[in-house]
């Protein structure tokens, strides 16, 4: 039987369910690596915007119904809103057993206070011209998808990976200076508001950075993504660190046998059902 390692929080973010870029298997085999306290979902788990029913595998229904077996099992799973599943935000502030939906999130850690949300709130173009930064989401998708064939002509051919959308970002100087800018206004915000750490997804680059100014100083966080990257943030013993799945391969098992084994209909049929806790009882709040 394989150990799984004990995380007090797990925090993952822009998975991107639904979507040819989204990762899928690597995530589930990560989830079930790890058994954690309290599982962070910060935003874009799934990816409504560009939603087709023709494209929902049987590995991204795993990672849900992997999510549902964490909260049966007494994880505490925090489900924090982005824009990509922005439908999700009328049901801010419920709770189903032990999954809630927030759009934020402060939490007391080892008397460190923490500050998380998605970081979309910061994105001009999603806020003055969502369509345009829906088209560049399919934009983006599609670079996604040429990226994956190349990849795996690389893997064929034994040669190293490559990120064609991290290239780009690297050598455009509009997209270093809108990463620069964003991480310093979550920062600036953190410090000014007396965060500890400020913890954000939304921008697919995994990062950890202690910043400080003339007020003060904080830690800031960014999960990264599993459409690229492959990170989560994980914290333990007082501590974060960012677990990157291509590097950090100490806790990488496969998927559960009974998920693996499952057909798809089963897997919906899992996913429907959520198991409540005997040893827990939480508030539940009927969704209007």
């Amino acid at each position: 039987m394989k150990i799984k390692r004990k995380v007090e929080i797990a925090v993952i973010s822009d998975v991107h369910l639904g979507t040819y870029g989204c990762h899928a298997k690597q995530l589930l085999t990560y989830l079930n690596s790890i058994e954690p306290k309290k599982l962070i979902l910060n935003g874009d788990i799934v990816d409504i915007w560009q939603f087709k029913k023709r494209y929902f595998p049987k590995s991204h229904l795993s990672v849900i119904k992997k999510i549902m077996d964490f909260a049966a099992n007494g994880t505490e799973v925090i489900y924090i809103t982005g824009n990509h599943d922005e439908m999700l935000r009328k049901f801010a502030d419920t709770e189903i057993g032990n999954i809630s939906i927030v759009n934020k999130l402060v939490l007391e850690l080892d008397g460190k206070r923490a500050w998380f949300f998605h970081g979309d709130v910061f994105d001009i173009s999603i806020q003055n011209a969502k369509w345009l930064a829906k088209l560049g989401g399919y934009g983006y998708d599609f670079l996604i998808l040429i990226n994956r064939v190349m990849n795996w002509c690389s893997d064929k051919l034994g040669k190293e990976r490559y990120s064609l959308s991290q290239k780009i970002k690297n050598s455009v100087k509009g997209a270093v200076k809108y990463i620069n800018d964003f991480e310093k206004v979550a920062t600036d915000l953190a410090i000014e508001n007396g965060y500890d750490y400020v913890i954000c997804g939304h921008i697919h680059q995994p990062k950890m950075l202690q910043v400080g100014n003339k007020r003060g100083k904080t830690m800031y966080l960014n999960s990264g993504d599993w459409v690229e990257n492959f990170t989560a943030l994980e914290y333990q013993f007082k501590r974060w660190k960012i677990y990157n799945y291509n590097k950090d391969k100490l806790s990488a098992f496969y998927a559960d046998e009974d998920i693996k084994d499952m057909n798809m209909n089963d897997l919906i049929a899992a996913i429907t059902i959520v198991e409540q806790p005997k040893s827990k009882k939480k508030k539940k709040n009927k969704l209007k």
